[in-house]
């Protein structure tokens, strides 16, 4: 085989093992990012108190029940 083949392979594969790495590493961060939401129950119940309303257990609950409903909603559009 010639240098130039050799290059040509060589770059092919870095290509290909970066497109390969981009499309793991974000069906990695998807799936991490649905079982573990950024925000917590005390986080939101936080951001509640500071904006001025009490925070019911029951509209902490929804609110977060929203949330995971508009996350799996745009998953779900992604695919």
């Amino acid at each position: 085989m010639t240098t130039g083949a050799w290059i040509f392979i060589v770059i092919l594969g870095v290509l290909a093992g970066a497109v390969g790495g981009f499309f793991l590493a974000r069906r990695y961060m998807m799936n991490y990012f649905a079982e573990n939401p950024p925000i917590s129950e005390d986080m939101l119940r936080n951001m509640m108190m500071q904006m001025g309303q009490k925070p019911s257990e029951r509209k902490v609950k929804q609110i977060l029940a929203s949330m995971k409903a508009q996350s799996a909603k745009n998953t779900k559009k992604n695919k």
